[in-house]
């Protein structure tokens, strides 16, 4: 019978960036769903970079064909193989690529955004506690439902926001998520716009003003 065994070693991670997070007041983190690309991905936050604002999107660790054995390329968090080594591996990256971009007593406003599949892995990073941040937003997705509130920090603004439309999810899905915040005391704001499982750039753009993300 075989044995499994677990080897860490050094890996490229790739991201990518929109404005200069050296000098951008606030910097946004942007994680994308299942089979995204950070390249296109970032494409959707366009409208809110100038020279106060840039936008960090990290690629998922795993890239894999979308459709066969050729053609477009998707890349993923995690999977269920291996997926608490996945976990701690994408925790680590992110955490590296925060403390490598963000200058530490600099006061940028941080926020994060989790997209999908993005969202259980933003949730994940941020219960880490390492990287601090000002406003969480969970779009089209959901906190994980094996991960516990009790560790999660109470020193951000949480959003959830998702669209009439979303073939993924019901509506009462996040209006449980938001249940579940406020019993664990955590300040959460739902947001809903009419369209389907995606970020709208004249969406995030508007909700970016009226919050003042």
């Amino acid at each position: 019978m075989s044995s499994r065994h677990h080897l860490s070693v050094r890996k490229t991670a790739t991201y990518f960036t929109l404005g200069n997070p050296q000098t951008a007041k606030t910097i946004w983190f942007v994680l994308h769903g299942y089979g995204m690309l950070a390249e296109f991905f970032i494409r959707k936050f366009e409208p809110l970079v100038n020279e106060d604002t840039a936008v960090i999107a990290p690629e998922g660790l795993s890239r894999f064909y979308t459709q066969g054995f050729y053609g477009r390329v998707g890349a993923s968090w995690m999977t269920k193989e291996g997926r608490e080594h996945e976990i701690t591996d994408y925790i680590n990256y992110l955490n590296q690529l925060y403390s490598t971009l963000i200058s530490s007593g600099a006061g940028q406003k941080i926020n994060v955004v989790g997209f999908s599949q993005g969202g259980a892995t933003a949730s994940r990073w941020i219960a880490d506690h390492q990287s601090r941040i000002d406003n969480f937003i969970l779009w089209s997705s959901i906190f994980p439902d094996d991960m516990s509130l009790e560790n999660f920090g109470k020193n951000f603004k949480a959003f959830i926001v998702y669209g009439t439309e979303d073939e993924f999810a019901r509506p009462e899905h996040f209006t449980q998520q938001q249940n579940l915040f406020t019993a664990h005391q955590l300040d959460v704001v739902i947001e809903e716009f009419v369209g389907p499982h995606d970020i709208p750039k004249d969406i995030i753009l508007e909700l970016t003003q009226k919050h003042g993300w």
